[in-house]
């Protein structure tokens, strides 16, 4: 808005701020009028986040998913697999526990030579 003399920004606010809805308004100004910026440029997208792997949450996912059958899953099994990869790519400490813990509970499956079924 460097185009326009201070007094036309004002203005131009101003008109904002009164076609707003009361509720907005009441936000704006408990946060102050004069601090707030209508005109602030939009923030970049948040980056498109990765594991480890350069992988996306969809595609672990997806990748997972490809390696059953589709007899071998419900909804309910690929909800879960869903969760787990937001969580761990989105370093969620819940979802890391449950990765550890999933580790530990295999390996000690494997020593003690049964299935866990």
């Amino acid at each position: 808005m460097s185009e326009f003399t201070p007094e036309e920004v004002e203005k131009r606010k101003r008109a904002i701020f009164d076609q707003m809805s009361p509720r907005r308004r009441k936000q704006v100004q408990k946060r102050g009028y004069d601090r707030w910026d209508p005109f602030l440029a939009p923030k970049d997208p948040i980056d498109i986040r990765r594991d480890a792997t350069r992988r996306t949450t969809r595609q672990l996912f997806n990748e997972f998913l490809q390696s059953r059958s589709h007899d071998q899953y419900s909804s309910a099994y690929g909800q879960g697999v869903l969760e787990i990869c937001l969580g761990l790519v989105n370093n969620d400490e819940r979802y890391q526990a449950m990765y550890e813990f999933c580790i530990w509970y295999s390996r000690l499956l494997e020593r003690e030579k049964t299935d866990g079924r």
